[in-house]
């Protein structure tokens, strides 16, 4: 063995071998949120992890095995943040949990852009390759699902299921990479906008406008 190949043999040995799939990961979701897609590569995975630049190959074929892992993980936490506010449907109320659900979606991309993005980008990572992306996706859809059913009494429906989708997912988009975010540059501000607008939309969609206290307008600027 060269001096070379016994530094790196020393440099992976360093990090426990149970560990150092999750440090890739959690390195790669780092450059996600810190410089985008496009600056995450094997190699630079492996430098900021401190390990050699063939470690990552240990448990990832390629970049896109990483990011397909990022891919399942990002709906897997999805997935739990909407299952929790539905729930609570029973007990919270319809239009209270509809308004937590959207936060919860909102959230998640406000709280992880950079997997938020490659979530919903199959030219980045093409779900139908890797099964466990696909499978998580798919949880996440059934949560939708479930919560429109949870809000019109059992009734299903693929144009109700993506009128919901498409106000939340519109809003995160509008905040994290549009208009939005740069009329509201800050969290709290973000936040609250979030909420006003998903309770109008709440009322909207439950015909409760009249009952139900009237939301604040959402402010545009910071």
């Amino acid at each position: 063995m060269t001096s070379a190949s016994r530094g790196a043999a020393r440099k992976n040995a360093t990090v426990p071998v149970a560990d150092l799939r999750q440090r890739i990961l959690d390195t790669s979701e780092q450059l996600l949120e810190e410089s985008g897609v496009t600056a995450l590569s094997m190699r630079e995975v492996a430098r900021r992890a401190g390990v050699t630049h063939q470690a990552p190959y240990h448990h990832f074929a390629d970049r896109e095995s990483i990011l397909a892992e990022l891919v399942a993980r990002g709906f897997g936490q999805l997935t739990r943040r909407l299952a929790r506010a539905n729930d609570r449907a029973a007990t919270i109320g319809k239009r209270t949990a509809l308004i937590e659900s959207g936060l919860a979606y909102t959230g998640f991309a406000l709280e992880h852009p950079g997997v938020f993005r490659i979530m919903f980008r199959p030219e980045v990572c093409d779900p139908t390759r890797f099964p466990s992306a696909m499978a998580a996706s798919e949880c996440a859809l059934a949560e939708l699902d479930r919560l429109v059913r949870l809000m019109h009494d059992g009734k299903p429906g693929d144009a109700l299921a993506s009128t919901y989708w498409a106000q939340v997912h519109g809003l995160a988009c509008l905040l994290i990479d549009g208009p939005l975010g740069l009329k509201l540059p800050g969290l709290r501000e973000r936040r609250a906008h979030l909420r006003a607008s998903l309770e109008y939309f709440a009322d909207a969609m439950l015909g409760c406008g009249a009952a139900g206290a009237t939301p604040s307008a959402p402010a545009l600027s910071a």
